[in-house]
């Protein structure tokens, strides 16, 4: 499907590695201009080799004012189409373990920053009429995962933000959504494979094992078929889905919502 995108600007936040990268990528493969944010850019530099007229890459970290303000020198005058907001997770951690130095820690990881960029960049949409605002959190929000305290519980506060901002902005051409991605192969699981391995004393395939056969399907995702659901939705074919919270789990949420 083509998805109409080609010469449009987007921000890809973490874009260095795992869902963030290749949702970049599958921006750029659709022809679309793409400012990937990253703290660690090296795995970004074969996409700009690739892509050199459409990619560029934004050493910083998304969580902080200052590149919010990069941010804005970098797009300039141009107009900007749509966001991926994302970062990485809070540390793994029951409930009973978690300390509230990193609850507070968890809040501004998980849910402040994202807010507080979004202010900046939603008075240029209203203006043109409008956007794509799409979210990375995580299948705990549907379904609590063990280990998870902190995810299970900020990012739910990110879903009722997002839900909220979506009725807000639908009457002006911006969207807003969630994708839950459930366990997928990057590096985003290692922390859940260390917690597991610390708990049972095993080793990190037999942990990997144990994820694997929580999921449905039999196998953890794949980022490029994570990205190119994230694509769609970044896109103008979707303009009729906002507020939605869609898991991409293979199964793994037992919920009928």
């Amino acid at each position: 499907m083509e998805l109409s995108i080609a010469d449009q600007l987007f921000v890809v936040a973490g874009a260095g590695a795992g869902l963030g990268h290749a949702t970049a990528e599958a921006l750029l493969a659709d022809g679309a201009h793409v400012i990937g944010v990253a703290r660690h850019t090296d795995s970004l530099q074969p996409l700009q080799a690739r892509y050199p007229q459409q990619l560029t890459v934004l050493s910083a970290d998304i969580t902080q004012p200052a590149t919010w303000q990069l941010l804005q020198q970098c797009m300039g005058s141009r107009q900007l189409h749509g966001v991926l907001v994302n970062a990485g997770g809070p540390p793994a951690a029951t409930a009973l373990e978690a300390t509230l130095q990193q609850w507070d820690e968890a809040y501004q990881q998980v849910l402040r920053w994202k807010i507080g960029w979004l202010q900046t960049v939603l008075p240029a949409m209203q203006q043109a009429g409008y956007g794509r605002i799409l979210f990375i959190e995580s299948a705990s929000v549907k379904q609590p995962m063990e280990n998870l305290v902190l995810s299970n519980s900020l990012r739910l506060a990110v879903v009722g933000y997002a839900k909220t901002l979506a009725g807000e902005l639908a009457p002006q051409g911006i969207t807003v959504n969630v994708l839950a991605p459930g366990f997928h192969a990057t590096a985003a699981m290692e922390r859940l494979f260390s917690k597991k391995m610390e708990q049972q004393h095993i080793n990190r395939d037999a942990a990997m094992a144990q994820y694997v056969q929580q999921t449905p399907v039999g196998f953890m995702g794949q980022a490029a078929d994570f990205g190119s659901l994230a694509c769609w939705l970044l896109s103008p074919h979707s303009r009729f889905i906002t507020g939605q919270t869609i898991a991409v789990d293979g199964g793994v949420i037992k919920g009928t919502f």
